[in-house]
């Protein structure tokens, strides 16, 4: 599969805001509640997208990849969130389709490179888990949930 990283730009916010819900309606339908995914949520993901796209701090690493015109996934990272002196990577999501094509390698590269870097993973994704153990992470036994989503649990991984 043919594809393009580059970053994100003010046009991209609306499409990056669908792609963003669809990552996690793909990765998270069975522990997510139904009633998750509403408009609100969905604005929710525009106003975020507006602020990364708009954000000129150079210690934020942002890059989308396109394929066939369509933006396919993206990764987020910068600097450590929880008092960590290392990279952390915030997000990186790629539609389902794309699995196993080199674009999650790519959109991990672009972010992280070989740096020495923290992430945080939902217990119950396997193929996540998997991928960040081939890319040199191993979890360090921290575990977190997100206040707003208590049924999420979080596994911290190290590399």
């Amino acid at each position: 599969m043919d594809f393009t990283l580059r970053a994100p730009e003010p046009a991209d916010v609306e499409a990056l805001a669908q792609l963003h819900t669809r990552c996690w309606k793909q990765s998270y339908a069975n522990q997510l509640p139904a009633d998750y995914f509403t408009p609100e949520q969905l604005e929710s993901r525009r106003t975020l997208w507006g602020r990364l796209v708009a954000d000129q701090n150079p210690a934020l690493r942002r890059v989308v990849a396109e394929s066939q015109g369509e933006l396919v996934g993206f990764a987020l990272a910068g600097p450590g969130l929880d008092g960590e002196d290392r990279l952390q990577l915030y997000s990186l999501y790629l539609l389902a389709q794309c699995h196993g094509s080199g674009i999650g390698q790519g959109l991990l590269d672009a972010v992280l490179g070989d740096e020495p870097a923290v992430l945080w993973v939902a217990r119950g994704n396997p193929r996540a888990t998997a991928f960040y153990r081939r890319n040199g992470f191993a979890f360090d036994g921290a575990e977190k949930t997100d206040p707003g989503l208590p049924q999420m649990i979080e596994l911290r991984m190290l590399r």
